[in-house]
């Protein structure tokens, strides 16, 4: 079991915060709340391991993306997340291609499917993390129509091959669950780790908690 962090290693009354990740939706999320914060993607195998069941895969992505940058700078507090969607129990990831694409829209349409989404937080040799599942079901869709969302090109860079927060909002008739974690960073699970991590949230930039932080 590590050591218990201390909150006032962090730089500063505000500690400095990197978000190990590229992606302009979680970028928006933490601009959202107010979390100032750095964009340093993390470079990390993302090849799912023999057996490796989808939730499990998603958190190990996470916390080695946090841990990896969090081991670069240590002085700061590292945010890391993965999102994958997951049907038939088989995990969808971004597609390869334009028929990988219609392929994926496919098979999504008129069904129910899970988005995965794990959140780690890291700073000071301690690594938490949480996984957030939620129902999404799609309406059912022509194929006229998948080919159309397709060829707007915003299908290519997202997990199973579409982006609720965008075009791809008219694919989708329910949620049940955390709408954030299908954006790709589930914000109440954050919070609370970073809490336990020993950094609150007041609505606006992290401070050093009063409580001791948790151990893991």
């Amino acid at each position: 079991m590590a050591a218990p962090v201390d909150p006032s290693s962090a730089a500063g009354t505000h500690p400095r915060v990197i978000l190990a990740s590229q992606s302009p939706r979680r970028q928006e999320l933490l601009t959202l709340i107010g979390i100032p914060h750095e964009v340093r993607p993390a470079d990390v195998d993302e090849t799912v391991h023999a057996d490796e069941a989808p939730e499990p895969h998603c958190e190990r992505l996470a916390r080695q993306k946090a841990h990896t940058l969090a081991v670069a700078h240590p002085d700061a507090v590292v945010i890391g997340s993965d999102t994958i969607v997951v049907i038939d129990g088989d995990i969808l990831g971004k597609p390869r291609d334009r028929a990988d694409a219609i392929a994926m829209l496919s098979r999504l349409s008129g069904r129910t499917h899970t988005v995965c989404t794990a959140v780690a937080v890291s700073h000071g040799g301690v690594t938490l993390s949480e996984v957030e599942t939620v129902a999404v079901t799609f309406r059912l869709l022509e194929p006229a129509q998948i080919a159309a969302y397709v060829d707007t090109g915003e299908p290519m860079d997202k997990a199973g091959a579409y982006g609720i927060q965008g075009l791809g909002a008219t694919n989708v008739a329910r949620i049940d669950g955390d709408y954030f974690a299908v954006m790709g960073l589930p914000l109440g699970r954050m919070v609370a780790l970073l809490r336990q991590l020993g950094f609150a949230y007041a609505y606006g930039p992290l401070t050093a908690a009063d409580s001791a932080p948790a151990t893991a």
